[in-house]
């Protein structure tokens, strides 16, 4: 997983988010982050096998992350859907890195979506975004596969010190963050 990546949260013009995704990937980036909610993995998806045809990258040295919805956590069925919608829109054979984007609902029956979806190579790597300390080791306790990271905003101006005891921090920083941060970066933490 690289280090750095580029998010397109608030990136609705499905133009625009193609044409940074693919100046991003230009320029080096190899993460690129989307999620369901967000309405542009359509875009992203575009932007890759752009990047693929033209030959700046092959699709093994890109890692895209994408992320299941509340809405999509309803139950096991609705969250399968939701893994096959995404791979869909984004025209992927596979997904490097798809999390759960909140604890809510059922997230155990979307997790187990998930973790079926990863023994079969739809999703090379899963875990979850914005989950609580307490309720990650809940979670974990109860999962078959632990999630791989933990992908929260985490800055000057937000600490969550019991956050950095944890294995797989993915840490965001929103672009309408502090002004000293460059929009949209995405920095991995890891501590294990």
């Amino acid at each position: 997983m690289p280090m750095e990546g580029f998010g397109v949260f608030q990136v609705r013009d499905k133009e625009e988010c193609k044409r940074s995704v693919l100046d991003a990937i230009r320029t080096g980036y190899r993460l690129i982050d989307t999620a369901a909610s967000y309405t542009n993995e359509d875009a992203v998806g575009e932007a890759v096998r752009e990047a693929v045809a033209e030959g700046i990258c092959t699709r093994e040295e890109l890692f895209i992350t994408s992320k299941m919805w509340v809405q999509d956590m309803q139950n096991y069925d609705m969250a399968k859907k939701a893994i096959d919608a995404s791979l869909n829109a984004m025209g992927l054979e596979y997904i490097d890195l798809y999390l759960l984007h909140q604890a809510m609902k059922d997230y155990f029956s979307a997790w187990r979506a998930m973790e079926d979806a990863y023994k079969v190579g739809k999703l090379r790597a899963i875990g979850v975004s914005n989950f609580y300390p307490f309720m990650l080791t809940n979670f974990c306790e109860t999962v078959e596969i632990k999630p791989v990271v933990n992908q929260v905003e985490l800055h000057p101006y937000l600490h969550k010190r019991a956050l950095l005891t944890l294995c797989g921090i993915m840490v965001y920083i929103p672009k309408h963050g502090p002004h000293w941060v460059a929009d949209g970066i995405i920095r991995l933490k890891t501590r294990c």
